[in-house]
């Protein structure tokens, strides 16, 4: 996983592909860039977010999850490996007010943390960016 990175990753290369930490400011940046690429954009709303519950349920509403997506975590786990269901050639994921899992719900912020670094390490191996940009207070310029 990657923390603050003090350059913007290019967001064509998969050798670049992870998960970053970013300040509010950043993701509408990296949103514009991701769409400018031609990669599929999805900007998940944390605010109030406090367990896994919720998080699955903002996941499935967001990223436009198949209508028989699981609500659990291996079946979250499928669907960042293999995103057929969501058009683009690679993904930008965008985790606005991220703070409040990390908060509320620590154990399901590492979870998703971890699932997400797997699926940016599969994406790699497939030659297909995939990058997870959570906006976390305290940290600024991707």
């Amino acid at each position: 996983m990657n923390s603050a990175h003090p350059l913007d990753p290019d967001l064509t290369r998969p050798s670049q592909n992870g998960v970053y930490f970013v300040g509010d400011g950043d993701l509408a940046r990296l949103a514009d860039a991701g769409r400018r690429d031609e990669l599929a954009v999805c900007r998940t709303d944390l605010t109030g977010c406090a367990d896994k519950a919720g998080l699955l349920q903002r996941l499935a509403a967001s990223l436009s999850l198949p209508a028989d997506f699981g609500q659990n975590w291996d079946a979250l786990a499928d669907c960042l490996r293999d995103p057929v269901w969501l058009p683009g050639w690679g993904h930008v994921l965008l985790f606005d007010h991220a703070g409040d899992l990390q908060r509320d719900a620590v154990v399901d912020f590492d979870v998703l943390l971890g699932m997400l670094d797997d699926a940016a390490t599969f994406a790699q191996d497939a030659e297909r960016p995939f990058f997870a940009f959570f906006s976390l207070p305290g940290h600024h310029n991707a």
